[in-house]
């Protein structure tokens, strides 16, 4: 885990006992700080050699990055507007497919669930396969910024904040499907438990109230996660804005954030705590939603292998979503690059293999005990599975996620950036085909021949699918468009440590004299919170 030194972007450094001093001994205070933090854990150099006789390994960031360019890359992001035109097009396209999702879901308000394929046999149909898709999407988020934290993983401090975004956006969409497939979404709240005076209270044995108190907390324990690690760049965002209302804006959000010793040894203290909350979330999360499956005597879904398979899964499709993201962001936005490194990709890349083949060893497993146990049941919703009328998607998936990824073996692979992208998105693809095949598979044919039935997404099915994906590209639009994309303070810290050595007292003053320089806002602190 990377220390992120406090640096003097436009406002004090110290505590309280240091406030009264002159700026160029405020950054001396600074400088002294990081040089005992620096002490107290020693530095993990970025340029990593690799073993005796190979060439050495990608680093962490790009030579000749400094405290300044760190800053003026990213916050350039937002203030110099120079997106290229390709994603304000990506914007317009996803900002109409959210328009096509209050569309849809408004008709499915005044006509009811009947307008989608759902009926009997199948009762579950679009609306839980996306939900587990879109739970899984997040957990990526989670596990690079809590898990690869809590285990001081340098390579998470370029990408967390991209990822942690990611997983905020696909809560908000699998949070609306438990609602909009009540029927009676306006009666939504009788899920929560509150007094009242009819003595209605929820059914804790129902796994859609499961759902609910785990989604719930994953978000808010996401959110504030996101937000507290924002907040150092919402100050350097703020001390460099061109105009006073965004000075304003930012510095609402900045909380008055002043980089002092107080605040940085608070910051890191409720960071660590809240990473260590958040990583069970990680494995308890999709594990309820998988009971959801394993609780009801169904065959097929009956099975205890489920929720560390669909662990496993939610990473893997998670990863996939990542860099099926970042890959068109870094060729898109160049002042991306010299931080989002090709070893950050290599790492993904190896972790989408590792995870891929735990979801290969559940597939085997399940196909194993479903023929092992005995019973017919069971076997028979096999071997539908892969010859019964939905063969085609059983085979979609097999390849998608159990062939594929063995490309990732090759470190060419892992390298070429267009065929990875490729790769990840026919794993998302993949991973919603898995869902899809779970949830109808099982239900489409029971034990009585007669009920047995068919089904198919309707016009809106599909088009509530495709509004969430529009929604999740637009949210993902105006984080990269208004908010730091990279974590600033967390990435002066591999600056740091890529010296192998703390910042000399003379470097870190010139440095912070060519940042402030420039363009630095012609607000101060105290003007901002007026």
């Amino acid at each position: 885990m990377s220390m992120p030194y406090p640096t003097p972007t436009g406002a004090s450094s110290g505590d309280e006992a240091t406030e009264a001093l002159a700026p160029a001994e405020r950054l001396e205070a600074a400088v002294a700080l990081a040089q005992r933090q620096s002490r107290l854990a020693p530095p993990v150099s970025s340029e990593a050699t690799g073993p005796p006789g190979q060439p050495p390994e990608a680093p962490l960031i790009l030579p000749g990055q400094t405290f300044a360019s760190v800053s003026e890359s990213v916050s350039g992001i937002v203030y110099d507007r120079k997106l290229p035109r390709v994603l304000y097009l990506f914007a317009a396209l996803t900002f109409s497919l959210t328009m096509v999702l209050l569309g849809a879901i408004g008709w499915l308000f005044a006509k009811g669930v009947g307008i989608w394929g759902v009926g009997m046999p199948v009762a579950w149909g679009f609306a839980i396969t996306n939900f587990v898709w879109w739970i899984g999407i997040g957990h990526a988020g989670t596990l690079i910024s809590a898990v690869l934290l809590v285990t001081r993983q340098p390579w998470r401090n370029s990408i967390n904040r991209f990822a942690e975004a990611m997983t905020l956006f696909a809560v908000a969409n699998a949070g609306l499907f438990p609602i909009i497939h009540l029927g009676r979404p306006w009666m939504a709240y009788y899920i929560l438990p509150y007094p009242n005076s009819m003595g209605l209270w929820p059914q804790f044995r129902s796994p859609l109230t499961w759902d609910v108190f785990a989604v719930s907390t994953y978000a808010l324990v996401s959110l504030l996660f996101w937000y507290l690690g924002v907040v150092p760049d919402f100050a350097t965002m703020r001390d460099r804005a061109p105009t006073r209302r965004q000075a304003r804006l930012y510095g609402v959000f900045a909380l008055g954030w002043r980089g002092s010793a107080r605040h940085w040894h608070r910051y890191r203290t409720a960071y660590l705590l809240l990473a260590g909350l958040a990583t069970p979330l990680v494995v308890s999360v999709h594990s309820i939603v998988a009971l959801d499956f394993t609780v009801a005597i169904e065959p097929g879904w009956h099975s205890t292998i489920f929720p560390p398979y669909f662990v496993a899964g939610a990473i893997f499709s998670g990863f996939a979503m990542v860099l099926t993201l970042l890959i068109p962001v870094r060729a898109l936005v160049p002042s991306v690059r010299p931080f989002v490194t090709q070893r950050h990709i290599d790492f993904m890349a190896k972790t989408i293999l590792a995870t891929g083949l735990l979801v290969t060893y559940g597939y085997v497993s399940e196909a194993f005990m479903a023929w092992y146990g005995g019973d017919p049941a069971e076997w028979f919703v096999i071997k539908n599975r892969a010859f019964g009328p939905y063969a085609p998607m059983y085979w979609t998936l097999i390849f998608c996620n159990t062939v594929v990824i063995h490309t990732l073996w090759f470190r060419w692979s892992r390298r070429t950036l267009w065929f990875l992208w490729i790769v990840t998105v026919l794993v998302n693809v993949g991973m919603w085909t898995e869902r899809y095949v779970i949830v109808v598979t099982t239900l489409h044919r029971d034990f009585l021949p007669s009920s047995w039935g068919m089904f198919s997404g309707t016009f809106w099915d599909w088009a509530v699918f495709a509004g969430t994906l529009g929604l999740f590209g637009t949210l993902m639009f105006l984080f990269v468009r208004f908010v730091p994309m990279l974590s600033m303070s967390e990435n002066r810290g591999l600056v740091a440590e890529a010296s192998g050595r703390p910042v000399p007292p003379q470097q870190a003053r010139l440095e912070a004299a060519q940042e402030r320089a420039p363009t630095a806002s012609p607000y101060t602190h105290e003007e901002t919170l007026s």
